[in-house]
């Protein structure tokens, strides 16, 4: 090692790959200048071997805008999504213990830490936070943490459990509650409850439908007109045509149809905001005293109740309601005994037809006994 001291600052001298490197350490301790040295040599070292000096790890904080503009593009077409993340986002920021951590250092520990100070609050109605809410925020940090190790900024995500004793929303309406339900809707919460019921589109989808996707009259060879929900719309990013009944069919045909535009539409042209069908959907609900987990969503889930109860199988109602798994529609699916055994019946009498009218006879007594 080559100290040597000049204008009463420490250098060093050395010989790598050759090369004389000579530099000062700007320090006046002798100590602390043969560290300098050695990092240098270390530095050099590594650099030579390709091993590059790994950035520093940012906190929650740090990070948060860069999976916020992350997030603003994966899912610009879907605005309600991004400002559920951006939401769920500033509530994990809130807690001053977290948003400080390095993201490298969040595992399962620090995780249960914060559910359980989540646990303390309060929600708006003076009430503890549900466990849905608290999870909402656990799969947004998932996320973010799943994207950070995606992007090599840490080397594993921890394994974050959800909440138990979630409640369900799964309000469904029966026949007579849906013939109330439809006589007391204003205009256009009306029609386009008509529409989720008998197709089981998304509100949002449903909102931005527009007559280019509308075919009232059947295809060729087909019974029923139908509506294509795009790819971009759908939230398994996967287009679906889905069939029309004759009371939609009547109901849209009522509004146009049009060369283009949508088909619910403000004076302007403009598509109807989702808040506003959700306050006369409220008002609603108020008037006839329905359970308060009867959401719009609800008429959804009861289109997918009544596909099951009518016998479809989980892969009819995956592409009928657009999920992004088989998984998420067998929860429509409770085959009765009497489902069960027509379908044993069923695979019966097509085993009966497979039979050959003329079997080859066998004699047994050919047969080797092993």
């Amino acid at each position: 090692m080559a100290l040597y001291k000049r204008g009463g600052v420490w250098w060093f001298e050395f010989v790598f790959n050759g090369e004389r490197v000579r530099e000062s350490t700007k320090q006046g301790n002798r100590r602390i200048a043969e560290q300098i040295e050695s990092a240098r040599r270390t530095q050099m070292a590594k650099g030579e071997v390709g091993i590059q000096d790994r950035k520093p790890i940012p906190t929650l904080k740090e990070f948060a805008p860069r999976f916020e503009r992350a997030i603003e593009m994966q899912c610009a077409e879907k605005p309600r999504t991004v400002e559920f993340y951006k939401s769920k986002l500033a509530s994990l920021l809130a807690s001053d213990a977290l948003a400080s951590r390095r993201i490298d250092g969040i595992d399962e520990a620090v995780i249960e830490e914060y559910v359980q100070r989540r646990g303390k609050f309060e929600s708006r109605r003076g009430t503890p936070l549900s466990p849905g809410s608290i999870n909402r925020e656990l799969a947004t940090l998932r996320r973010l943490l799943r994207l950070a190790h995606e992007w090599k900024e840490i080397q594993r995500v921890p394994r974050i459990r959800l909440l138990r004793g979630e409640h369900a929303r799964e309000s469904i309406l029966s026949p007579a509650q849906e013939t109330v339900y439809l006589a007391a809707c204003p205009s256009p919460l009306a029609d386009v409850a008509l529409l989720l019921l008998d197709t089981g589109l998304r509100l949002g989808e449903a909102l931005s439908l527009e007559w280019a996707q509308v075919k009232l009259e059947p295809a060729q060879g087909a019974k029923f007109g139908y509506v294509t929900v795009l790819s971009g719309k759908a939230k398994s990013k996967k287009s679906r045509n889905v069939p029309l009944s004759e009371r939609v069919v009547k109901m849209l045909s009522q509004h146009g149809p049009a060369a283009k535009g949508h088909v619910f539409h403000r004076a302007d042209g403009s598509p109807w905001p989702n808040s506003h069908l959700g306050q006369q959907h409220s008002r609603v609900r108020t008037l006839l005293k329905m359970p308060s987990d009867f959401v719009l969503h609800s008429l959804r889930h009861s289109f997918g109740t009544r596909l099951g109860e009518s016998g479809a199988d989980a892969f009819t109602i995956m592409r009928l309601m657009g999920h992004s798994t088989v998984t998420v529609s067998q929860r429509y699916v409770h085959p009765s005994p009497e489902a069960l055994e027509l379908a044993y019946e069923r695979m019966a009498a097509m085993n009966l037809r497979r039979l050959p009218t003329n079997p080859p006879t066998v004699n047994r007594d050919d047969v080797a006994v092993a």
